[in-house]
This record gives C-alpha cells, sequence and structure tokens, in this order.
C-alpha cells in the first residue's frame, strides 16, 4: 500500500484572519487578509475590499493566485484583498448582514427562523463609517495601499450597499462592483441617496461602477425553475426585482451625470441566477481592482 500522509487543514494561501471588534462596541467582524508574497510596489498594493468575505474570499485568493501569474496573457497584477465577515461556520450570518448592508432609514422584519431575534435593516451609515475610519487604518497598518487603487465588491444586499456608499462616501473607493444589487430594497430607498448624489456630483470624482446580473435574474426562469412547484411564486417575485432592468437603468443613470469622470457599465452573465453569479463576478472584482496599469504594473 502506498503511503499516505495524515489528513491536515486546507488553508488559504497567504490568507489570515483575525476577529476585529468595533471601537464603538458590538460584535466583531471576521477580517481575511490575503498580502501577496511577492515585494511589495512602490506605490504600494492595489486592494480589494469585499462583504460577505465567509463566502467570497477562498473564491477570490484563487481567482488571483491563477491569473496574476501570468499578467501578459490574462491582465491581472497582484493585489491585496480584504474580505469582511462574521465570526460563523457557515457562508453567511443572515441577521447581521441584514443590518450591516442595508441603507436607512430601514426596517423592522419578522425573525429569519424561529425563537431568534426581529430582522433589522438600515445600519449601512454604520458599516460604511466602520470600514472607511476603522478597517482601512488597520489595514494600512499592517500593508503598504496605494489609496489611488481601491475597490469594493459586494453581492445582492452587498450589491445595493455598494451604490449606498457610492452615493454617500464616493471617495472611499475608486472601483465599485454592484453584483446582483437589490435596488428593489424597501420600495427602492437607495435612490433617495441617488438624488441627493446627483444634485451635487462631488468635484474631482472619478470612479469606474460595474453593475451586473444574471441571466435568470431577469424575466426568465433557469431551466430547473421552469414546472417547478413554487414556479409561479418566482415568476411574481421577478415582477418586483427586477434585478436586470434596474441595475442597467442606473449604470445608464449615473452614465449620463459625468462620462468622463464617472464610467458606469452594466453586464448580463449567461446562464447565471441569483446566487450562481457569485463566483462569476468575484472574478471580475479581481480582474477590475487588479488590472495591469498600461506601461508597467
Amino acid at each position: 500500500m502506498p503511503e499516505r500522509a495524515t489528513p491536515r487543514p486546507a488553508l488559504i494561501a497567504n490568507t489570515t484572519v483575525q476577529d476585529f471588534g468595533p471601537a464603538k462596541g458590538g460584535e466583531p467582524y471576521r477580517i481575511f487578509t490575503y498580502i501577496p508574497a511577492a515585494p511589495e510596489p512602490e506605490a504600494g498594493w492595489p486592494v480589494l475590499y469585499m462583504t460577505d468575505g465567509n463566502a467570497v474570499i477562498a473564491t477570490a485568493v484563487d481567482a488571483v493566485r491563477a491569473q496574476a501569474n501570468y499578467p501578459l496573457g490574462t491582465g491581472i497584477q497582484e493585489g491585496v484583498i480584504v474580505a469582511i465577515g462574521y465570526p460563523v461556520e457557515g457562508a453567511y450570518d443572515p441577521l447581521r448582514r441584514s443590518w450591516d448592508l442595508g441603507p436607512p432609514p430601514g426596517k423592522t422584519y419578522p425573525p429569519f427562523y424561529e425563537n431568534t431575534p426581529d430582522v433589522r435593516t438600515g445600519g449601512a451609515g454604520e458599516f460604511l463609517a466602520f470600514i472607511e475610519d476603522e478597517l482601512k487604518p488597520w489595514i494600512e497598518g499592517r500593508v503598504k495601499i496605494d489609496r489611488s487603487r481601491q475597490a469594493y465588491y459586494g453581492h445582492s444586499f452587498g450589491g445595493l450597499f455598494a451604490l449606498y456608499a457610492l452615493f454617500n462616501r464616493p471617495f472611499t473607493f475608486q472601483t465599485w462592483i454592484s453584483a446582483s444589487p437589490a435596488i428593489y430594497w424597501e420600495d427602492r430607498v437607495v435612490e433617495r441617496s441617488l438624488e441627493a448624489f446627483e444634485a451635487s456630483l462631488p468635484e474631482g470624482l472619478v470612479a469606474d461602477v460595474i453593475l451586473s446580473a444574471g441571466e435568470y435574474e431577469t424575466e426568465k426562469l433557469a431551466p430547473f425553475q421552469i414546472g417547478a412547484a413554487d414556479e409561479a411564486k418566482r415568476l411574481e417575485q421577478k415582477k418586483v426585482t427586477r434585478t436586470d432592468e434596474f441595475a442597467k437603468d442606473m449604470a445608464e443613470r449615473l452614465n449620463r451625470l459625468s462620462p468622463d469622470k464617472l464610467k458606469a457599465s452594466f453586464e448580463l452573465h449567461p446562464g447565471e441566477n441569483h446566487m450562481s453569479i457569485l463566483p462569476v463576478t468575484v472574478n471580475r472584482a479581481v480582474q477590475a481592482a487588479f488590472a495591469v496599469k498600461r506601461g508597467g504594473s
């Protein structure tokens, strides 16, 4: 019989994890940080911040490691990844993410599960302040960051948070990836922030905004959903969420503001539904955040 080593945990390469409590108190966040094992650029590393960190960190790290070794063929260089998650074993903490990523003023909803707390939204302003005022300085104390190359990725509620953050603290990032954003949420409350943003576009703002949706986030059902017991219910819900329509309209609306300074685009990913789009758009975020600059890295 061939010799077989004892199994051991498979770790994410060059990635650390640390629980980080906000200065104001409250439950900690779980911060996953990928720092390349390569010489630090003189200007510092480009950085990609991500929400739903437990669900996306491994995919993001694999995407950059696979592509950054071949920059002439992929157009991708190395960079730092900071994924903000929660101290849970699963991919998500639905209760906390609802609060953190939901734009204010927010509402209260029945519990997700019996004998658990009510679901609250509206904490996006506090969460954004945590990222900008506490997390970023902590990261920059560990590794040199190129502040002119900071990107954010969020999916679903995270995509909604991307838009809220852009409209309220637009210089937080230069590249914004908003995947399957829940723009419909709470009667499109995020558009209140958009209206103020449109009325007074910040001077000196230069930003790239990428919005997206999957083919089966349109009015079409995925093949496995056709004929299913919940087919009619899903079709009705699509009339409410209208993910592709609202995201495309948002991109067009942003482009009209200042096409030379604020570039917005919409991407429709064939064959993807609301959850299967996750690895596809994580890779797109890596491509957008870590693109090799013309004339050098």
